[in-house]
């Protein structure tokens, strides 16, 4: 009875893989639409703070978070499109710059470091990975009516679902027992997106600031870039620090502004990473490095850049459901980094 147990377990993470790979154009854009339904009603919390705006009703409130934040989004869309066509511009300084750099390699230490680098340089070309942005941001923006299409019904089916649970669960104990898992999931998943939503932004902004006063071209690219970074942990604030270093190092065509920008937002990263952000969500990110690793590889394989950006908040939020069964409790131990599941960050926000 085992043995037919585990091919159809094995059977079912096939069918789920294949399903993940090949029906990605659809999956993706739900997602994303599911983050943004949580963030929308991140600011219907914050909303319902403000004195008398609790009396308005429920749609109203859900119109204006919307209405927030879309603006906020098209804000951001139109200040990266005008960073990336200001890099686009500059290109030819920062292919030039390349040779500066061999030459100074070269004389530190003494080997032939310049070919090697002229080799890479001339494999290297940057308007590809300027247009290859575009391309990325292009086939976001084709997503956009996709994701508002399903954000729509999201926010349609929200008042629904309480009442259908009810119906599914007529007996009034277990109808309360699962109302109370339920909302316990909500509230930890609000409080992971928002929470991780704000730190994100705090080390975007000050890594902005830090940015612009080195004089970096295309801040607030770079620290948009930090903060997208930031939601992968470890392995996201890492890679955050080396690629605006790298582009001071191109932009400049000397060491002292990339090691700034090393020494600097490196320093955000880790004052934030390691001090603010465990006070501030407690046990609400407590997975596993191990499984970041793995993770990142897997959806990355899946779903590309896309996937590696939303592998670290799908496995969360994973963990955050699991641990509320019994049944998928170890499971989501598993994926822990120390067993404790209790979410710290449950009443921060």
């Amino acid at each position: 009875m085992e043995v037919p147990k585990r091919i159809y377990v094995f059977l079912v993470l096939i069918a789920s893989a294949l399903i993940l790979i090949y029906a990605q154009s659809v999956i993706i854009p739900f997602i994303l639409a599911i983050l943004f339904w949580y963030m929308i009603r991140v600011f219907k919390k914050i909303l319902l703070k403000i004195k008398f705006v609790d009396r308005l009703p429920g749609w109203i409130l859900t119109t204006v978070s919307s209405l927030l934040l879309f603006s906020f989004l098209l804000l951001i869309v139109n200040i990266i499109t005008n960073n990336i066509q200001q890099i686009s511009e500059t290109m030819p300084v920062y292919q030039a710059n390349i040779n500066k750099i061999t030459v100074e390699l070269n004389s530190y230490f003494n080997i032939d470091v310049a070919s090697l680098l002229d080799n890479f340089a001339k494999n290297l070309e940057f308007p590809a990975l300027i247009r290859s942005l575009i391309s990325a941001l292009t086939g976001l923006f084709g997503n956009a009516v996709t994701i508002v299409l399903y954000l729509i019904f999201l926010l349609l089916e929200e008042n629904m679902f309480p009442k259908k649970i009810k119906v599914i669960y007529p007996d009034p104990e277990k109808h309360k027992k699962i109302d109370e898992i339920l909302n316990k999931i909500d509230k930890s998943i609000i409080n992971y997106v928002a929470l991780k939503t704000v730190i994100s932004i705090l080390t975007g902004i000050l890594s902005y600031l830090a940015l612009l006063f080195i004089g970096i071209d295309a801040p607030f690219f770079w620290a948009f870039l930090i903060f997208i970074l930031n939601f992968i942990p470890n392995i996201g604030s890492l890679a955050a620090t080396v690629f605006p270093a790298i582009f001071a190092l191109l932009q400049f065509g000397r060491f002292t502004e990339g090691f700034l920008v090393l020494g600097i937002v490196g320093m955000i990263q880790l004052v934030i990473g390691n001090f603010i952000e465990p006070k501030v969500m407690g046990n609400s990110l407590n997975i596993s490095p191990l499984v970041v690793i793995l993770t990142l590889t897997l959806w990355g394989v899946m779903w590309g850049i896309t996937g590696m950006l939303l592998s670290v908040p799908i496995t969360v939020i994973l963990i955050i459901i699991m641990a509320e069964f019994p049944s998928t409790r170890p499971f989501a131990i598993l994926l822990s980094q120390d067993g404790q599941l209790n979410t710290g960050a449950e009443n921060k926000f």
